[in-house]
């Protein structure tokens, strides 16, 4: 009978020392899992607004209600850390990021660029299918225009937005527009509440930005007008609460023209 491998653990037999590296790796796996759990739960709170603005984050308190050790809610607060959505205050510790103009209208700019640079790459991809499935969105987005919820519009109209820049083929770039759609969420819980009349120029700028892509428009006019489209929201809510520093929408043509 041949020997066993040197990293073979038979049934029954006590694992030997170079069966010992997939327990470390279990261990990393199951360290990330809690991470992740824990920064998820952080963020949904932050974003519904029960962790308001400057609420302070203690680890050892949140990790008792999560049942685990501080450990991967350091981590997850890190990983917010670095979205934006909690600051470190000397002396303090861990807060939830206070709102700032300047930070939307830089998150808002961000997210202009990503997302259409993210619709741009995925339009190749999209199919009828794609294109029907954000057209019905879309209507639903015109059905709550008389009855006006901005939350559920915003709600809505981000999942119109991911149909289309879903199919993005770059992982990298994708992550980067969620990060950014979080970080918005944080900073406005929707910016329709400063500008309900915007909801109505957006929908008609959604089935313009459909019809480019169904007719096969270049990913360059698709990014332009999906840059335009969010740059025109900015500067609605500018002109409404900083009429002095409203910009006009970023240099895009308007995908109506």
């Amino acid at each position: 009978m041949a020997p066993h491998p040197v990293n073979a653990s038979p049934a029954g037999r006590a694992p030997t020392a170079g069966s010992r590296t997939p327990v470390g790796a279990a261990a990393s796996s199951a360290g990330a899992g809690k991470s992740q759990q824990a920064y998820r739960w952080l963020r949904e709170r932050i974003a519904g607004e029960e962790y308001a603005p400057g609420h302070r984050l203690v680890l050892g308190t949140i990790a008792d209600e999560l049942d685990m050790s501080v450990v991967p809610v350091r981590e997850a607060i890190r990983r917010l850390e670095a979205e934006g959505l909690v600051t470190f205050e000397r002396h303090v510790g861990a807060r939830v990021s206070l709102i700032d103009d300047t930070q939307y209208r830089h998150s808002m700019e961000t997210l202009a660029m990503l997302e259409g640079a993210a619709t741009a790459l995925a339009a190749p991809h999209l199919t009828a299918e794609h294109v029907t499935q954000a057209r019905r969105v879309n209507r639903r987005l015109v059905e709550q225009l008389d009855d006006f919820d901005p939350r559920a519009f915003t709600s809505l109209n981000h999942r119109f937005h991911a149909v289309l820049f879903a199919a993005c083929p770059n992982p990298r770039l994708l992550a980067l527009v969620d990060a950014e759609w979080a970080r918005l969420g944080h900073l406005r819980d929707s910016t329709f509440t400063f500008v309900p009349d915007r909801a109505r120029e957006s929908v008609r700028e959604h089935e313009a930005l459909l019809d480019l892509v169904a007719s096969g428009a270049s990913p360059a006019d698709v990014e332009r007008a999906a840059r335009a489209h969010r740059s025109a929201t900015l500067a609605a809510y500018l002109a409404r609460e900083h009429p002095d520093e409203a910009p006009a929408p970023a240099g895009a043509t308007s995908p109506e023209r």
